[in-house]
């Protein structure tokens, strides 16, 4: 259960970025996006706490910040027109490796 705890961490930690992202793009509504942050935030400290019971602390937090960042940066490719160069996909893959080798060596 805990590396399912872990991974919701990741993707709410994804949240935080998106949410200021988007405050800054509608500023019309940013209190609104700026408070999804915000729980965003919490939310993905408490997932990576429940994780952390069982799953060493170090690898706990290259995961989670891996999936936040791997996620934030597929976002920001996807839905913001961030470039997707070459090397920028090939260091991305590089850190899903290193998730990958964590998680299998754990």
């Amino acid at each position: 259960m805990s590396w399912f705890y872990l991974i919701i961490a990741g993707l709410f930690e994804m949240g935080w970025p998106l949410g200021f992202k988007l405050a800054s793009t509608y500023e019309k509504y940013n209190v609104l996006f700026i408070m999804v942050a915000v729980t965003s935030m919490a939310l993905s400290g408490i997932f990576l706490y429940m994780a952390q019971k069982t799953i060493p602390i170090g690898t706990a937090y290259v995961i989670w910040t891996g999936v936040g960042a791997v996620g934030t940066l597929l976002i920001g490719i996807f839905f913001f027109g961030d470039s997707a160069t070459f090397w920028r996909i090939f260091f991305i893959s590089m850190i899903i490796i290193g998730i990958i080798g964590l998680k299998v060596t754990h």
